[in-house]
């Protein structure tokens, strides 16, 4: 079982803010070998999406950024990250859900663009993201830019889970 909350940058708490960023160190920096730099001024701007287990630990977090922080159109979802204990479980799936779901919550129907790594196309889509083309390089790891428009909302807030 799952529990999210969302929050501004100035509403986490010192040990929320901890856990953010040793999970995202965990994953990006550790598990991907990918040295970059994490904090990038974007976080003081979004809203933190954090999935907790039963026993209060972050297992799944997004931030989500209103237009023109990331992309001068769109809202965006950001820095997608999955404990590497929460693997198969179904908390990425989960958690895309919400984030989506929040997103709207928070900026309203508009399409929202996210910077996917190459490697995970086929599970945004899953979502409606749809892929725009743009390759690039970003620290060294192949990304495509994807959007999801507005009309398929319907179909994003209850994928089969």
């Amino acid at each position: 079982m799952l529990t999210f909350s969302c929050l501004p940058f100035d509403g986490l708490s010192p040990h929320l803010l901890y856990e953010i960023l040793a999970l995202r160190a965990e994953v990006f920096v550790v598990e991907q070998n990918c040295p970059y730099q994490d904090c990038d001024g974007k976080d003081l701007q979004s809203w933190h999406l954090m999935g907790q287990n039963e026993s209060g630990k972050l297992i799944c977090y997004t931030r989500l950024l209103p237009k023109g922080i990331s992309y001068e159109n769109y809202a965006s979802i950001g820095r997608v990250v999955s404990s590497p204990s929460a693997r198969g479980t179904g908390a990425g799936k989960i958690l895309m859900v919400e984030s989506i779901k929040m997103c709207r919550q928070l900026f309203g129907d508009q399409p929202i663009k996210i910077g996917a790594q190459t490697y995970l196309l086929k599970f945004y889509e899953s979502f409606g993201f749809q892929s725009t083309g743009e390759e690039y390089l970003e620290d060294g790891i192949p990304h495509t830019k994807m959007v999801l428009p507005i009309l398929l909302d319907i179909f994003v807030l209850s994928p089969d889970l």
